[in-house]
Parts: structure tokens; C-alpha cells; sequence
């Protein structure tokens, strides 16, 4: 009797020393993220930063008073990994809400799985078709790729450039942003000389780079992720070839200036404003909220930020502004309120979603950036 009264004691003192937010059903989420494998530079920071945003969440009561859990899985970069995640999260982890995948190409293959589920998917990736046309249940938080080649576009007749070459790589990514740029180039008044195309694996591209040069171009677009471009970037030096090169945003990081080393030299590209937070001007409004994110994860992984890991930044985020906004993590609720999102400031820019709009952000979501001596330059456009 003695030792069950003791028991019952020590069993209601630890049932008060336990918050409620520790004591109640975790909110679940799910996210398919490409930590290893070709894309690890773009999912290793969106997990990272999930992770470190999943803890100071809980350390502040969690969500609707109960912690917060993301499943978190590994695709590889591979897309039958990101499918078969996609499965496992869906019909064995039940999560209310996919952040993810990290690739275009990825989120193409599983989002008819979690529309076919009723369960919302927040893209960390950029190509257009993920929310063109709207499925119901699809949203991102990548900017799109039309935004950013219309920021290469502006800069480029801004520099009396008239004849255009694109090289774009093979993949979802590539593909993407090679429809957009052959619709864009022509109609924005420039004449398209060469369209070249890459595999994500090839670790050549002086062939494509030849037949440009032979149609003298004034600017070259290449489009594509590591570290194809890189090789791009150095097969262009090797072949001394000095037309100015364009990369998409899909490079990003310091991760390409390190691949590409003295080739990156001059290469222009449209990046999110998280790439140069501290040299932004004071009176941007976005400043103070990128510079606190930076600072949190560079101490705490000891690693330069990155647009990517503001895309896990966003899309966690997104999620639980809508589990609050809904009071409820079931998921056609979160699906409800996303869709109601208005004017939430994320890492990569001022997010606005509507039945209409599940890509939910405007061309200010870019600036120009030029690469000098290892590192990034405000440009004008």
C-alpha cells in the first residue's frame, strides 16, 4: 500500500511539473527535404532551419498549447525517395501538413499524392507548374520562375543586350525555367540565338558553350542547380568566352561562388534579399526580421545563410500562422487558412495567397546581385 500511495504521489507531482503544451498531442508536420544527395546544398539549410525554428516555437508553448513536431524524411534528391516519403508521411506519420519537396522536380511527382489525400503541401521549389494551374491544395513558397527571369530580363535591356542564348539543365528546374524563358525572351522584345540544353550529371558543357559562342550572343542565361552551372561558369572561362552570363536563382548560395571559385567572377543572378540581409538599406522594411534569422543560424550551425533555408523558414511558418488562424491543425483547415493568408512577412518576401494565387509572392521578392571577388553585389536593375 506504502509503495502504491508512494507511487500516486510521484506520478501527480511529475503530471504538475509537465506544461500543458508538453502534456497534449503534438501538432504533426510532415517534410520531404533533400538533405543528401545533388540538391543537399539547398535541403540541408531548409531542415537545419526548420529545426531550429521547430524548437524556439516550442520554447515559447508550441502550437494551440501543444508542442510542435515535423517528421522530417530524406529524399536523396532522388524522386522515387521523395514519392515514397511522401507515402510514408501521408499513410503512416498521418501529418496534417508536407513541408516541401526541396526540387521542382520532386514536388511535381508527390503533390498529386497529397491533393489526392486532402492534405496540404507547402513547396520549398520554384518551378511554376506547381501552383499553375492552382490545385487546391498546393502552395509554395519558392518565388516563381517567371519573377525571376523578368528581373534578368529588366537588367538585361537595361544593358542594351538585344540577342539572348539560354542553357538550361534537364530536370524539373530546368525544364520549367527553359518554357518561361522561351515565352518571355521573344516576347520582351530580344531574339532567342541558341537554346542549349545539360544533364543534371554532366560534367562537360564546352560542347553547348561552343554552339552560343557561334551565335553571338550579347548575354547568356543559364538556368539550372549545382553544380551544373559551376561547371558552366568554368567551361565559359576555360573557353574564353567573355559574354556576360546570367545564373538563375536556383544558385543562390555561397555554395556555387565555392564550386565555381575564380569562374564566378562577374556572373549575375536574381537572389532573395535573406543573400545580403546586412547590406540591404536600413529603411527596407524586411531588414530587421532577415538579419535576425541570419544571425540565429549562422550562430547556431556555423554556416553562411542562404535563401533556401528561408524557404523551410517560410513554409513552417505559413503552417503554423494557419493552424493559429484556424484554431485547428485538421487538414482542410490549414488548407482554408492558407488560402486566406494576407501580407505575412517571411524570409522570402511578403507572402499574399488567394483561391487564385497559391505561389502568393510579387516581383519584389528579388534583387539583382553580381558576384565580385568571392562575394555578393547589390546591383541596380
Amino acid at each position: 500500500m506504502r509503495l502504491h500511495a508512494l507511487f500516486c504521489a510521484l506520478a501527480a507531482l511529475f503530471a504538475l511539473s509537465v506544461s500543458p503544451a508538453q502534456a497534449a498531442d503534438p501538432v504533426r508536420l510532415g517534410a520531404v527535404l533533400s538533405v543528401t544527395g545533388p540538391a543537399s546544398f539547398l535541403g540541408e539549410p531548409e531542415k537545419n532551419t526548420i529545426q531550429m525554428e521547430v524548437d524556439k516555437i516550442n520554447a515559447a508553448g508550441g502550437v494551440l498549447g501543444r508542442p510542435l513536431e515535423v517528421v522530417i524524411l530524406d529524399d536523396e534528391t532522388g524522386v522515387n525517395k521523395a514519392v515514397l516519403a511522401t507515402d510514408r508521411l501521408l499513410k503512416k506519420e498521418r501529418v496534417s501538413a508536407i513541408l516541401g519537396p526541396t526540387t521542382s522536380g520532386n514536388s511535381l511527382a508527390v503533390m498529386g499524392k497529397a491533393a489526392a489525400a486532402k492534405v496540404p503541401l507547402i513547396s520549398c521549389s520554384a518551378a511554376e507548374k506547381i501552383t499553375k494551374p492552382v490545385n487546391p491544395y498546393v502552395f509554395k513558397v519558392a518565388p516563381s520562375d517567371r519573377l525571376a527571369v523578368a528581373r534578368i530580363l529588366a537588367h538585361a535591356k537595361k544593358q542594351g543586350y538585344r540577342k539572348l542564348a539560354i542553357l538550361t539543365v534537364s530536370d524539373g528546374f530546368g525544364q520549367a525555367g527553359r518554357e518561361v524563358l522561351k515565352e518571355l525572351v521573344p516576347a520582351d522584345g530580344f531574339e532567342l540565338v541558341a537554346d542549349e540544353v545539360f544533364g543534371p550529371k554532366d560534367t562537360d558543357m564546352t560542347a553547348q558553350l561552343t554552339k552560343i559562342q557561334g551565335a553571338s550572343p550579347d548575354a547568356i542565361i543559364c538556368w539550372g542547380t549545382n553544380p551544373g552551372p559551376a561547371v558552366v561558369a568554368k567551361n565559359r572561362v576555360q573557353l574564353g568566352i567573355k559574354t556576360p552570363l546570367y545564373m538563375s536563382h536556383g544558385v543562390a548560395s555561397k555554395k556555387f561562388i565555392e564550386l565555381a571559385g575564380e569562374a564566378a567572377e562577374g556572373i549575375l543572378l536574381p537572389a532573395g534579399k535573406i543573400t545580403v540581409a546586412e547590406k540591404l538599406p536600413d529603411a527596407d522594411p524586411e531588414k530587421a526580421q532577415l538579419v535576425a534569422y541570419a544571425k540565429a543560424y549562422e550562430e547556431k550551425y556555423h554556416a553562411p545563410v542562404s535563401t533556401f533555408g528561408g524557404h523551410g523558414y517560410d513554409s513552417l511558418h505559413l503552417a503554423v500562422k494557419a493552424i493559429e488562424a484556424a484554431g485547428s491543425d485538421k487538414p482542410q483547415a490549414i488548407r482554408d487558412a492558407l488560402e486566406k493568408t494576407k501580407n505575412f512577412p517571411g524570409i522570402g518576401g511578403i507572402f499574399t495567397y488567394s483561391p487564385t494565387d497559391h505561389a502568393g509572392l510579387g516581383p519584389d521578392a528579388f534583387i539583382m546581385l553580381r558576384i565580385e571577388k568571392g562575394d555578393w553585389v547589390i546591383v541596380g536593375d
